[in-house]
């Protein structure tokens, strides 16, 4: 079994064909093919049934797509740890961010990241809260910032705790709340609003925020992206109730404070495995001791 095999069955895995796996890998269709079935062989398992229009993983498949990953993971970090040894941090850090992250100006992280750094590439994930945790478990993802309510933790991982934020209302600059120095849920919840797609955690800190004060209110449009939020509320189509932190970031819209709102805490998190030698090395860029223990 060969690390280039286990490369080739997770391109495979994760576009769905055979060809544009290959030219993912930079190599010929038939090489990638009679490689991945070399595997097989070895195995004593098919790891993908093929029909004329689609390839998926058999249950074998499934069972060996976690292991080839986190083998190809220990083999780069293997790398990484020699190099970092003798003074280089180069390779590659996986960074997933949720929509709103707002505790870290991350553009400004990034650029002294790579004035230091220059050898290592960067890869940026952008995911709800959830499924970032999940991806950050299968070791998709080195490091995460996520946003949650303070009722919720993240398990099964290390990290950090980023910030603490209250939630304010976000309106058209015609909206008759425009002017106003506060507002609460209660006038708040005649309102069409905009949020994020149900069961997101940034969806389920406003649900929370008017279930407990025995509201409900009628959310008109489910979008994955704040920008977006955004031009439905300049078209005075929607509100929506964001992070008070982030909400300033757009354009053309106008924020009141929620005296009873939602709030949020901010975390960036790692693999309870550890961290690779650039993970660390970023985190030594935001600040943050990567020696901290679980959440």
């Amino acid at each position: 079994m060969e690390l280039q095999q286990m490369r080739y069955v997770v391109a495979v895995a994760e576009t769905g064909s055979f060809t544009r796996a290959a030219a993912r890998c930079l190599v010929v269709q038939s090489a990638l093919s009679h490689q991945v079935a070399r595997l097989e062989r070895e195995l004593g398992a098919r790891l993908f049934e093929r029909t004329s229009r689609s390839v998926r993983l058999t249950p074998a498949g499934e069972a060996f797509l976690p292991a080839a990953r986190q083998c190809l993971d220990f083999a780069e970090r293997a790398v990484a740890e020699v190099a970092a040894a003798v003074g280089e941090v180069r390779g590659r850090v996986v960074i997933g961010v949720i929509p709103t992250v707002a505790a870290v100006d991350l553009p400004a992280a990034l650029k002294v990241f790579r004035q230091r750094y220059p050898q290592v590439q960067v890869a940026l994930r952008m995911l709800p809260s959830h499924e970032l945790v999940e991806q950050l478990r299968q070791g998709r993802l080195d490091l995460a910032f996520l946003g949650l309510p303070p009722s919720v933790r993240p398990e099964g991982v290390r990290g950090h705790e980023l910030a603490r934020d209250d939630h304010v209302a976000v309106v058209a600059p015609s909206h008759p709340l425009a002017g106003s120095a506060q507002t609460d849920l209660a006038r708040l919840a005649g309102e069409l609003f905009v949020d994020f797609p149900s069961g997101s955690p940034g969806r389920m800190q406003s649900d929370q925020a008017f279930a407990a004060a025995g509201l409900a209110r009628e959310v008109a449009f489910e979008v994955t992206t704040a920008e977006l939020m955004a031009g439905l509320i300049r078209e005075g189509l929607a509100i929506a109730v964001l992070p008070s932190g982030y909400a300033p970031r757009l354009s053309g819209v106008v924020t009141v404070p929620v005296v009873d709102g939602p709030s949020r805490v901010e975390h960036l998190v790692w693999s309870a495995a550890g961290l690779t030698p650039a993970a660390a090395a970023f985190l030594e860029v935001l600040g943050v001791p990567g020696t901290v223990g679980a959440v």
